[in-house]
């Protein structure tokens, strides 16, 4: 028996409903931005979403401000992968902080960021190492060439 199809309407009672529990009201542009995070295969930063999103009538400011809402509520995270531009993702209902923290791959020649599997990396707490390590509560970023650029 397969998995029930998620309904359009019942995915956007979903998404108000997590922006409600969040103690947000629930509009269109936090709509609009959690329903493109939760499509999104990587990271996308503020410019992408204003290409993503502008075309349904939402400005830079008003997504800006909506990311800052949403982040801030703990309803999205926010990285910084190295090159000082802020990254955005959609925090994932249920999950742990550990797996909202996966490692992440930024190619050092064209800027594309991806999300790497949790066990691509493995920790291990040793002898000097800071207890966030063996927490896992670090971010764990690898830069590097990827495959089209090397």
């Amino acid at each position: 028996m397969g998995a029930k199809k998620v309904t359009a309407q019942e995915k956007l009672t979903g998404f108000q409903d997590r922006i409600r529990a969040a103690g947000l009201r629930s509009t269109a542009p936090r709509v609009a931005v959690l329903r493109k995070l939760e499509t999104a295969t990587a990271p996308m930063s503020h410019a992408d979403l204003v290409e993503e999103l502008g075309g349904e009538g939402y400005d830079r400011v008003t997504i800006y401000r909506n990311l800052t809402d949403l982040t801030e509520a703990g309803l999205v995270v926010r990285a910084d992968l190295g090159d000082h531009v802020w990254r955005f993702e959609l925090k994932r209902a249920g999950a742990t902080e550990h797996a909202n923290n996966h490692p992440h791959f930024t190619c050092t020649d064209c800027g594309t960021v991806s999300c790497l599997p949790e066990e691509s990396v493995r920790l291990t707490a040793a002898r000097g190492v800071p207890r966030a390590v063996s927490q896992r509560a670090v971010e764990v970023q690898l830069r590097g060439l990827c495959d089209r650029c090397e």
